[in-house]
């Protein structure tokens, strides 16, 4: 048995790979809000949806979160990376069901009661909805058990700034309140992602697979692996959200971490979006330590081997 879920993503490329991780690999989403990043929080939401229809699972409730960050306006999404409207082109009809009513601050925090001590969150974009839920409760720490980012870059460079992972520096405010929260966290961020890939004819697999998600998250991978082609040597994509999902699952061995602290740069500047780990003495004046992923196993046959099952042997040596 997995414990329930609250996903809350921006739903691009790298996104709809993970929830197809997520729901091949028998996790059990009991809601996902949607924020601006990628897109905004609207149309991630109906990509979300679109998605969650061809996998057969409407049940799941998708709550549109926050348009803007904490601080600031919306930029406008990651066109260049994942397409005008986050999927790389893929035409993306209309969804049979709708989001619900709630937003997702209300969702979440619904299900923390619900779900009171069992929640695990994963949150695979901007931080804002997760900081508003803050907010509006405090107390969410004491009912959620563990908390899964996808962000920050610790010891390497950003990818939309030198200083910033974009996760983060669409809201730093929101990343603030999220990492000075009592509560633990494990972050996945760029020092890890980035050592992680998909190749062209691993998509192909998935294309080819027979299941209707997998089918479009590949056709959208087109677009990534486009964009990707100028960043690796291969034209191989980064399974930054992928690899997210797989360790909130506890589906892949983590063979390196650091801990402490984590602090966000909030001021306009050059550093802004900034994530430091911290000295592990900053936790006695009431910051938490937190475990930030640096290695792990490889991940491309891990999620291979979750979607396409027939499939054990890739022939690959590392990622």
């Amino acid at each position: 048995m997995t414990a329930p879920l609250y996903l809350d993503c921006d739903t691009g490329i790298d996104d709809a790979l993970a929830i197809a991780v997520l729901l091949r690999s028998g996790a059990e989403p009991a809601g996902i809000g949607t924020v601006s990043g990628n897109v905004s929080a609207a149309v991630a939401a109906r990509n979300t949806l679109h998605l969650l229809e061809l996998a057969g699972r409407t049940d799941i409730p998708v709550a549109v979160g926050r348009h803007h960050p904490l601080g600031g306006a919306f930029g406008g999404g990651a066109r260049d990376v994942h397409g005008a409207e986050g999927l790389g082109g893929l035409l993306v009809p209309e969804p049979l069901a709708q989001p619900v009513t709630s937003t997702a601050v209300e969702l979440l925090l619904e299900l923390s009661h619900r779900h009171a001590g069992e929640l695990d969150i994963l949150a695979i974009g901007p931080l804002t909805n997760v900081a508003e839920a803050l907010a509006a409760d405090p107390s969410l720490p004491e009912r959620v058990r563990r908390v899964t980012i996808m962000g920050g870059a610790v010891e390497v460079p950003g990818n939309i700034t030198p200083a910033a992972e974009a996760n983060i520096f669409n809201d730093p405010e929101a990343a603030e309140v999220v990492f000075a929260a009592p509560w633990q966290i494990t972050l996945v961020p760029l020092d890890v992602t980035m050592d992680h890939t998909i190749t062209a004819e691993e998509v192909e697999r998935l294309a080819h697979s027979g299941d209707p998600l997998l089918h479009a998250v590949a056709l959208a991978f087109e677009v990534y692996l486009d964009f990707y082609a100028g960043v690796f040597e291969s034209r191989s994509a980064a399974l930054h959200d992928p690899l997210a999902a797989l360790v909130a699952l506890d589906a892949l061995s983590v063979t390196r971490t650091l801990s402490g602290p984590i602090t966000v740069d909030t001021a306009l500047g050059a550093e802004r979006g900034r994530t430091t780990r911290t000295d592990e003495r900053s936790a006695a004046a009431g910051r938490p330590a937190h475990t930030i992923v640096v290695a792990t196993e490889p991940a491309a046959p891990a999620i291979l081997a979750a979607l396409v099952p027939e499939v054990r042997d890739f022939g690959r040596s590392g990622s």
